[in-house]
């Protein structure tokens, strides 16, 4: 993961745009020197988020910061995401940044998360919109059953349901998290998703370099971002060590 700078107009923005680019692209080449296969840019720093219609100001800022770290790492596969609720941005956003895919929390169903009610789910928009763009080569990763949420209102919908119906909406592989940023994936979880569909799936959450070996019995790849960061936090800048170590571990296992 880059975690991206507060951007402009954001409760923590601290820095000029050039800054956040910098700091960006910096952490985009210490992933492909460590051995990764790709990178998210998320604005996670922008909290606390607004769910959707976001400003041309965060566009324009967001397709920078891609398009630096693209140059940086050219070899690297490119996700996006919006928070909150801007898949249509990414997507727009990485059609005109060569990204390869985006991440979309509120795919499928509704959802009640920190930022407010998520009443519409967003399958519909939002691949009408990729196609009227011709982005269809654009990947849509979907959470399922998202972090930072409650699911009361979706409680009678297991995992393996959501994760079907994902992928009956058109998904094009599945995100499964734990509670929170940084909070471990359920391994039956992972089990359940697995069974029930057959897209690819991604660990969204808590990956460590320890618990590799039994992520990937279910799961195509991982998504992690606290682990790799100075003391495992999320908000701490990438330490190289963190990211060689776990690149390394990952690597291992797969050969």
């Amino acid at each position: 993961m880059v975690h991206v700078g507060a951007l402009p107009g954001t409760p923590y923005a601290s820095q000029s745009v050039d800054q956040i680019v910098e700091t960006a692209s910096r952490e985009a080449r210490l992933l492909a020197e460590a051995g990764f296969d790709g990178l998210i840019v998320e604005n996670m720093h922008d909290r606390p988020y607004v769910h959707g219609g976001h400003g041309a100001e965060i566009v324009a800022a967001m397709t920078r910061v891609a398009l630096a770290c693209r140059q940086e790492s050219p070899k690297l596969v490119l996700g996006l995401q919006v928070l909150s609720g801007g898949a249509t941005e990414a997507v727009g956003i990485a059609l005109s940044t060569g990204a390869a895919f985006v991440r979309c929390e509120n795919f499928v169903f509704s959802h009640v998360a920190d930022e407010g009610l998520l009443a519409k789910a967003e399958a519909g928009e939002l691949l009408r919109f990729r196609r009227r763009i011709g982005a269809e080569h654009v990947r849509v990763f979907c959470d399922i059953k998202k972090k930072h949420a409650s699911h009361a209102i979706t409680a009678d919908i297991t995992i393996a349901q959501a994760a079907e119906a994902a992928e009956f909406f058109g998904a094009d592989a599945l995100i499964v998290t734990g509670s929170s940023t940084g909070k471990p994936t359920a391994e039956i979880d992972l089990h359940a998703v697995r069974a029930a569909s057959e897209l690819p799936v991604f660990v969204g959450s808590g990956a460590t370099s320890d618990q590799l070996a039994m992520l990937f019995s279910s799961a195509d790849g991982v998504i992690v971002g606290s682990a790799l960061k100075s003391d495992g936090v999320w908000s701490n800048p990438l330490d190289r060590d963190r990211c060689r170590r776990f690149a390394e571990a990952a690597h291992a296992l797969r050969t």
